[in-house]
């Protein structure tokens, strides 16, 4: 019977190949802004270069990445305030021709609508709601990468969840609320 030896480590450019995507979305969602958020990536793979040796596979790669995405984005939050913020349109100049304009507009509102609604809710619950509702966590998993217990997952969860909504319903009411387009139904 062969028996199973130590996993091999995980390399600098596996981790990247495997999870940039994730560390992109996450630091996203934690509201790290467009023109910022190719710095915060390099940041994040900075921190791993540094601490890749050190890292003891106990939890998942993506956990232990989520806890670095989670301070990086701190920190750009902390000097937003010394920054001017730019939209970022990238994503939409990549889109292909055959995408007509209602739809991209339609999309762009949506982007807008969801970003100002997840803006609302401070960082401690933005996490839990976006590795809950986005990257579709359990609970136990959550309060794992988190580093808190399970009832605060779900107590943060529930606020977030309020906030979110109170944003979306406040968001919605000031559009059907404002200025319409003369002759459209």
């Amino acid at each position: 019977m062969l028996m199973a030896g130590p996993r091999p480590r995980m390399t600098f450019q596996q981790v990247y190949e495997e999870h940039v995507a994730f560390v992109w979305r996450s630091l996203r969602r934690l509201g790290v802004a467009g023109p910022n958020l190719k710095d915060a990536v390099q940041d994040v793979f900075l921190v791993v270069h540094r601490r890749l040796p050190d890292f003891v596979e106990r939890a998942k790669t993506s956990t232990w990445l989520f806890r670095i995405c989670l301070g990086i984005a701190r920190d750009h939050r902390r000097r937003a305030h010394v920054r001017r913020e730019v939209l970022d349109d990238s994503l939409f100049d990549q889109l292909p021709d055959s995408v007509d304009a209602i739809r991209l507009a339609e999309r762009r509102e949506d982007l807008e609508l969801f970003d100002a609604a997840l803006a609302v809710l401070d960082l401690d619950q933005r996490a839990v709601f976006v590795l809950f509702e986005l990257e579709n966590m359990t609970g136990d998993e959550i309060a794992d990468t988190l580093e808190i217990p399970l009832g605060t997952v779900y107590s943060r969860l529930r606020l977030a969840r309020q906030g979110f909504k109170r944003a979306v319903l406040r968001h919605t009411a000031r559009r059907a609320d404002g200025p319409r387009a003369v002759g459209l139904k």
